[in-house]
Protein backbone atom coordinates (compact mmCIF):
# COMPACT_ATOMS: atom_id res chain seq x y z
CA UNK A 1 0.00 0.00 0.00
CA UNK A 2 1.37 3.72 -0.60
CA UNK A 3 1.29 6.71 1.58
CA UNK A 4 1.56 9.82 0.34
CA UNK A 5 2.55 12.91 2.23
CA UNK A 6 2.25 16.78 1.04
CA UNK A 7 2.25 20.08 2.59
CA UNK A 8 1.93 24.22 2.19
CA UNK A 9 -0.63 23.87 -1.14
CA UNK A 10 -1.56 27.37 0.42
CA UNK A 11 -5.21 27.01 -1.35
CA UNK A 12 -6.68 30.66 -2.27
CA UNK A 13 -9.47 31.55 -4.47
CA UNK A 14 -6.54 33.80 -6.04
CA UNK A 15 -4.69 30.86 -6.93
CA UNK A 16 -7.49 28.44 -9.00
CA UNK A 17 -4.87 26.56 -11.20
CA UNK A 18 -3.74 25.41 -7.72
CA UNK A 19 -6.97 24.47 -6.30
CA UNK A 20 -8.05 22.34 -9.60
CA UNK A 21 -4.50 20.30 -9.72
CA UNK A 22 -4.70 19.40 -6.33
CA UNK A 23 -8.22 18.21 -6.50
CA UNK A 24 -7.30 16.12 -9.70
CA UNK A 25 -4.27 15.02 -7.82
CA UNK A 26 -6.55 13.58 -5.22
CA UNK A 27 -8.91 11.58 -8.05
CA UNK A 28 -5.87 10.82 -10.10
CA UNK A 29 -2.93 10.09 -7.35
CA UNK A 30 -4.11 10.07 -4.11
CA UNK A 31 -7.18 7.73 -5.17
CA UNK A 32 -6.26 4.01 -3.53
CA UNK A 33 -3.81 4.97 -1.10
CA UNK A 34 -3.47 3.51 2.38
CA UNK A 35 -3.15 7.17 4.16
CA UNK A 36 -2.52 10.67 3.05
CA UNK A 37 -0.95 12.96 5.19
CA UNK A 38 -1.30 17.05 4.77
CA UNK A 39 1.65 18.70 6.98
CA UNK A 40 0.20 22.11 7.34
CA UNK A 41 -0.73 25.08 5.36
CA UNK A 42 -3.20 23.28 3.01
CA UNK A 43 -5.15 26.58 2.68
CA UNK A 44 -3.28 29.70 2.51
CA UNK A 45 -6.06 31.63 5.33
CA UNK A 46 -8.05 29.81 7.74
CA UNK A 47 -10.34 32.09 9.33
CA UNK A 48 -12.33 29.81 11.28
CA UNK A 49 -14.74 26.55 10.67
CA UNK A 50 -17.61 28.54 10.70
CA UNK A 51 -16.39 30.09 7.23
CA UNK A 52 -18.14 26.49 5.41
CA UNK A 53 -22.04 28.21 6.85
CA UNK A 54 -21.41 30.97 3.93
CA UNK A 55 -21.42 29.09 0.96
CA UNK A 56 -21.52 30.59 -2.05
CA UNK A 57 -22.63 33.64 -0.32
CA UNK A 58 -19.30 34.23 0.53
CA UNK A 59 -18.35 37.25 -2.06
CA UNK A 60 -14.00 36.56 -1.28
CA UNK A 61 -14.58 32.68 -2.83
CA UNK A 62 -13.10 31.50 0.50
CA UNK A 63 -16.42 29.53 1.95
CA UNK A 64 -17.11 27.59 -1.25
CA UNK A 65 -13.65 26.91 -1.97
CA UNK A 66 -13.35 25.47 1.47
CA UNK A 67 -16.69 23.10 0.80
CA UNK A 68 -14.94 21.83 -2.85
CA UNK A 69 -11.87 20.69 -0.75
CA UNK A 70 -14.09 18.90 2.43
CA UNK A 71 -15.87 17.44 0.14
CA UNK A 72 -13.02 16.12 -2.50
CA UNK A 73 -11.37 14.95 0.84
CA UNK A 74 -14.53 13.49 2.28
CA UNK A 75 -14.61 11.34 -0.87
CA UNK A 76 -11.26 10.14 -0.86
CA UNK A 77 -11.65 9.08 2.84
CA UNK A 78 -14.97 7.18 2.25
CA UNK A 79 -13.29 4.89 -0.59
CA UNK A 80 -10.87 3.81 2.29
CA UNK A 81 -7.68 6.53 2.51
CA UNK A 82 -7.43 7.77 5.99
CA UNK A 83 -6.48 11.04 5.91
CA UNK A 84 -4.67 12.96 8.66
CA UNK A 85 -4.33 17.17 8.84
CA UNK A 86 -1.63 18.84 10.59
CA UNK A 87 -2.16 22.26 11.17
CA UNK A 88 0.04 25.08 9.35
CA UNK A 89 1.48 28.52 10.34
CA UNK A 90 -1.15 29.46 7.78
CA UNK A 91 -4.53 27.48 8.74
CA UNK A 92 -3.80 27.12 12.49
CA UNK A 93 -7.69 27.97 12.78
CA UNK A 94 -9.17 24.59 11.28
CA UNK A 95 -10.28 23.04 13.41
CA UNK A 96 -12.57 19.49 14.19
CA UNK A 97 -15.47 21.00 12.02
CA UNK A 98 -13.79 20.96 9.05
CA UNK A 99 -11.80 18.00 9.78
CA UNK A 100 -15.35 15.83 10.01
CA UNK A 101 -16.34 17.61 6.84
CA UNK A 102 -13.04 16.48 5.06
CA UNK A 103 -13.38 13.05 7.02
CA UNK A 104 -9.76 13.88 8.03
CA UNK A 105 -7.88 13.46 11.49
CA UNK A 106 -6.59 16.36 12.77
CA UNK A 107 -2.64 15.48 13.77
CA UNK A 108 -0.63 17.22 16.52
CA UNK A 109 2.36 19.00 15.48
CA UNK A 110 4.56 16.92 15.82
CA UNK A 111 3.73 12.93 15.84
CA UNK A 112 5.31 10.21 15.30
CA UNK A 113 3.99 7.73 13.21
CA UNK A 114 5.26 4.58 11.61
CA UNK A 115 6.14 3.87 8.00
CA UNK A 116 7.10 1.23 6.94
CA UNK A 117 8.53 -0.53 9.70
CA UNK A 118 10.13 2.68 10.78
CA UNK A 119 9.20 5.42 13.20
CA UNK A 120 9.39 8.78 11.41
CA UNK A 121 8.63 12.31 13.21
CA UNK A 122 6.12 14.27 11.16
CA UNK A 123 5.96 18.81 11.85
CA UNK A 124 5.10 21.16 10.01
CA UNK A 125 8.35 23.03 10.10
CA UNK A 126 7.64 26.12 11.61
CA UNK A 127 8.65 25.58 15.21
CA UNK A 128 12.22 24.42 13.83
CA UNK A 129 13.38 28.36 12.31
CA UNK A 130 14.12 29.59 15.60
CA UNK A 131 16.47 32.70 14.29
CA UNK A 132 13.53 34.41 13.33
CA UNK A 133 12.37 35.46 16.40
CA UNK A 134 9.41 37.79 15.39
CA UNK A 135 8.33 35.03 14.14
CA UNK A 136 8.17 32.72 16.73
CA UNK A 137 6.97 35.63 18.62
CA UNK A 138 3.91 35.70 16.66
CA UNK A 139 3.63 32.05 16.52
CA UNK A 140 3.76 31.93 20.61
CA UNK A 141 0.75 34.31 20.30
CA UNK A 142 -1.55 32.45 17.66
CA UNK A 143 -1.21 28.93 19.16
CA UNK A 144 -2.99 30.65 22.54
CA UNK A 145 -5.93 29.43 23.13
CA UNK A 146 -7.20 32.72 24.53
CA UNK A 147 -5.88 34.51 21.54
CA UNK A 148 -7.79 32.36 19.02
CA UNK A 149 -11.10 32.11 20.70
CA UNK A 150 -10.53 36.35 20.64
CA UNK A 151 -10.30 36.26 17.20
CA UNK A 152 -13.12 33.60 16.84
CA UNK A 153 -15.58 35.73 18.44
CA UNK A 154 -14.49 38.67 15.68
CA UNK A 155 -17.32 38.71 13.02
CA UNK A 156 -16.50 36.84 9.77
CA UNK A 157 -15.62 40.06 7.66
CA UNK A 158 -13.24 41.39 10.74
CA UNK A 159 -11.44 37.95 10.65
CA UNK A 160 -11.19 38.15 6.66
CA UNK A 161 -8.89 41.48 6.45
CA UNK A 162 -7.20 40.12 9.72
CA UNK A 163 -5.80 37.53 8.19
CA UNK A 164 -5.70 39.56 4.66
CA UNK A 165 -3.37 42.13 7.45
CA UNK A 166 -1.23 39.74 8.77
CA UNK A 167 -0.25 38.22 5.16
CA UNK A 168 0.79 41.45 3.88
CA UNK A 169 2.51 41.92 7.28
CA UNK A 170 4.28 38.51 6.85
CA UNK A 171 5.10 38.92 3.13
CA UNK A 172 6.75 43.22 3.44
CA UNK A 173 8.62 41.37 6.64
CA UNK A 174 10.05 38.11 4.90
CA UNK A 175 11.20 40.49 2.28
CA UNK A 176 13.76 42.31 4.67
CA UNK A 177 14.92 38.73 6.10
CA UNK A 178 18.27 36.92 5.60
CA UNK A 179 17.62 33.52 4.03
CA UNK A 180 19.18 32.02 6.20
CA UNK A 181 16.71 33.35 9.41
CA UNK A 182 13.73 31.76 7.55
CA UNK A 183 14.97 28.77 7.91
CA UNK A 184 14.99 25.77 10.42
CA UNK A 185 17.92 25.76 12.55
CA UNK A 186 20.09 22.80 12.85
CA UNK A 187 20.19 22.55 16.18
CA UNK A 188 16.58 22.83 17.01
CA UNK A 189 16.05 19.71 14.46
CA UNK A 190 18.80 17.62 15.99
CA UNK A 191 17.02 18.53 19.45
CA UNK A 192 13.78 17.17 17.76
CA UNK A 193 15.20 14.03 16.43
CA UNK A 194 17.02 12.87 19.76
CA UNK A 195 13.71 13.82 22.19
CA UNK A 196 11.53 11.62 19.74
CA UNK A 197 13.99 9.02 19.28
CA UNK A 198 14.17 8.76 15.70
CA UNK A 199 16.66 8.88 13.26
CA UNK A 200 13.89 10.77 9.81
CA UNK A 201 12.33 13.80 10.38
CA UNK A 202 9.75 15.30 7.39
CA UNK A 203 8.37 18.28 7.62
CA UNK A 204 7.55 21.68 5.04
CA UNK A 205 7.08 25.13 5.57
CA UNK A 206 9.99 26.29 4.20
CA UNK A 207 9.74 26.22 0.96
CA UNK A 208 12.88 24.43 0.00
CA UNK A 209 12.43 20.77 -1.05
CA UNK A 210 15.30 18.67 -0.55
CA UNK A 211 17.01 15.61 1.85
CA UNK A 212 19.75 16.65 3.97
CA UNK A 213 21.91 13.78 5.35
CA UNK A 214 23.15 14.59 9.35
CA UNK A 215 24.26 12.85 12.22
CA UNK A 216 22.84 12.71 15.89
CA UNK A 217 24.58 11.17 18.45
CA UNK A 218 26.83 9.84 16.36
CA UNK A 219 24.47 7.41 14.05
CA UNK A 220 23.09 8.83 10.79
CA UNK A 221 20.05 11.10 9.91
CA UNK A 222 18.11 12.44 7.64
CA UNK A 223 15.60 15.61 7.41
CA UNK A 224 13.10 15.31 4.10
CA UNK A 225 11.67 18.54 3.33
CA UNK A 226 8.13 18.91 0.92
CA UNK A 227 7.77 21.49 -0.88
CA UNK A 228 5.10 24.29 -1.92
CA UNK A 229 2.28 23.85 -4.64
CA UNK A 230 2.59 26.17 -7.82
CA UNK A 231 0.07 26.53 -10.55
CA UNK A 232 2.43 24.30 -12.68
CA UNK A 233 3.82 22.05 -10.40
CA UNK A 234 3.56 20.08 -7.15
CA UNK A 235 5.74 17.98 -4.61
CA UNK A 236 4.79 14.83 -2.88
CA UNK A 237 6.27 12.22 -0.46
CA UNK A 238 5.77 8.25 -1.90
CA UNK A 239 6.00 5.26 0.70
CA UNK A 240 5.79 2.19 -0.77
CA UNK A 241 5.78 -1.30 0.23
CA UNK A 242 9.62 -0.82 1.35
CA UNK A 243 9.01 2.14 4.18
CA UNK A 244 11.36 4.50 1.90
CA UNK A 245 10.33 7.71 1.44
CA UNK A 246 10.83 8.86 -2.01
CA UNK A 247 10.45 12.92 -2.63
CA UNK A 248 9.12 13.47 -5.79
CA UNK A 249 8.49 16.74 -7.43
CA UNK A 250 5.08 16.21 -10.56
CA UNK A 251 3.67 18.91 -13.04
CA UNK A 252 0.27 19.93 -11.56
CA UNK A 253 -2.09 18.48 -14.05
CA UNK A 254 -6.00 19.84 -14.81
CA UNK A 255 -8.73 18.33 -16.18
CA UNK A 256 -9.68 19.43 -19.32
Amino acid sequence: MTTLLIADLHLHPGAPEITEGFLNWLDERARGCEALYILGDLFEAWIGDDLLDLGDADPTGHAPLAARVATALKRLADDGTAIHLMHGNRDFLLGSRFAEAAGARLLEDPSVITLGDKPVLLMHGDSLCTRDEAYMAFRTQARDPRWQQQVLAMPIPERLALAKQLREQSGEANSNKAEDIMDVTLEEVVAALRAHGVDTLIHGHTHRPAVHELEVDGRPARRIVLGDWRPDKGWEIVVEDSGEPRLREFPLEIKA
